[in-house]
């Protein structure tokens, strides 16, 4: 007959099933848990870059579609001194006043300067701090709409328009946005 100790003992050395994780499997789940929450972080701030950018290039390109619509039936040059004065004429003291496309050559619009950012109507834009929109008219060759000529030579006009933003932070002025466009009438 077996001795009861002996029973008891190897009831005791048996071993029973472990109940929990050991602790290299809790630090496994750990980084596995802590890289997913980094990954969703990471994206989080990529898509907010992306947006911010995206707001600010919809606002350029508004911006430089309002001076687009404001000279699209404006004559290329003043129906009164023709191609003679090229820019504002002396009787031209602000945008109010300009009847020609050359009248916007060198016109600078933005709201540090109390003049703009313009709408199509002419108007100021309100609340639009650090936006600006330049203006620039060049006459060009007509098989060529990239090279520049004197003013007046040919009857081709073509626009830029550059928008630009500048943070209270930044220390120069981003570009936004350039629209380009050849003056038809």
């Amino acid at each position: 007959m077996p001795s009861p100790f002996l029973k008891g003992d190897s009831r005791r050395r048996t071993q029973r099933p472990r109940r929990g994780f050991t602790l290299v499997e809790a630090a496994l789940a750990t980084v596995i848990i802590g890289t997913g929450v980094l990954a969703i972080v990471f994206a989080q701030q990529t898509f907010h870059k992306q947006n911010r950018w995206a707001s600010k290039a919809a606002t350029g390109m508004r911006l430089a579609s309002e001076i687009r619509e404001m000279t699209f039936n404006l004559p290329r040059h003043d129906p009164v001194t023709g191609t003679d004065a090229w820019g504002p004429e002396a009787n031209e003291s602000g945008v109010v006043d300009y009847d020609d496309v050359d009248d916007f050559d060198g016109a600078v619009f933005s709201h540090d300067l109390g003049n703009g950012p313009l709408s199509s109507m002419r108007d100021a834009i309100q609340n639009m701090p650090g936006w600006s929109q330049r203006v620039e008219v060049w006459n060009v060759d007509p098989f060529d709409i990239h090279t520049p000529v004197d003013n007046g030579t040919t009857e081709m006009l073509r626009v830029d328009v550059v928008v630009e933003y500048q943070s209270q932070i930044d220390l120069s002025p981003s570009e936004i946005t350039r629209l380009s466009w050849v003056q038809a009438r």
